[in-house]
C-alpha cells in the first residue's frame, strides 16, 4: 500500500471547502495524517468549529486512509459515522489521524482522532464504511488529484 493509491481517486470539493492537505502515510500503521483549516466560518454563535464540520473532517480522513489500504483500487463510501466530540475546537490548524481496523473485501471499520492547533485530542470517530470497486474511466485530473 502507498499514498500514490490516492491518486486514483479524484480530491473531492469539499477538501478545497475544508483546507484538506495530505500530510503523510505510515506504510506500517496504515495511518493517514490530513490537515485542515478550521476556518471562522465553520463556528457556532460562541466560536468554535461546529460540530458537523468536525465530523466532516473525521469521515474526510478515514477514506483516504482505507483507499491506501485497498491499493487504491476500492472506494469507501461510509455506511456508519459515530463521533465523540470530547472539547470545542478553536479555529485555526486541526490534525486528523485516521487508520483502518479490520477490512474485508466489502466492509471496512476504521477509527480516527482530531487534534486542535495545540496538539489536544478534541474528537474521536468510528466508522463502517462499504468497500466498493471504483468506477471505471474513473481518471482524475491532476488538478484535482490528491497530493501525496
Amino acid at each position: 500500500m502507498s499514498a500514490e493509491d490516492l491518486r486514483k481517486v479524484p480530491k473531492p470539493k469539499t477538501a478545497a471547502l475544508m483546507g484538506w492537505t495530505f500530510e503523510g502515510h505510515d506504510d506500517e500503521t496504515g495511518e493517514v495524517t490530513i490537515s485542515f483549516d478550521g476556518k471562522e466560518d465553520f463556528t457556532n454563535p460562541v466560536g468554535y468549529i461546529q460540530g458537523g464540520f468536525i465530523a466532516a473532517m473525521l469521515d474526510d480522513a478515514i477514506g483516504p486512509a482505507l483507499i491506501i489500504a485497498a491499493r487504491g483500487e476500492k472506494f469507501s463510501p461510509t455506511i456508519d459515522l459515530h463521533t465523540h466530540f470530547l472539547r470545542p475546537v478553536r479555529p485555526g490548524r486541526i490534525t486528523v489521524k485516521a487508520r483502518p481496523i479490520q477490512m474485508s473485501r466489502n466492509i471496512a471499520f476504521a477509527e480516527a482522532e482530531l487534534f486542535d492547533a495545540r496538539g489536544r485530542l478534541c474528537a474521536r470517530a468510528t466508522s463502517s464504511n462499504s468497500m466498493v470497486a471504483l468506477p471505471t474511466g474513473l481518471s482524475p485530473q491532476p488538478s484535482e488529484t490528491v497530493e501525496a
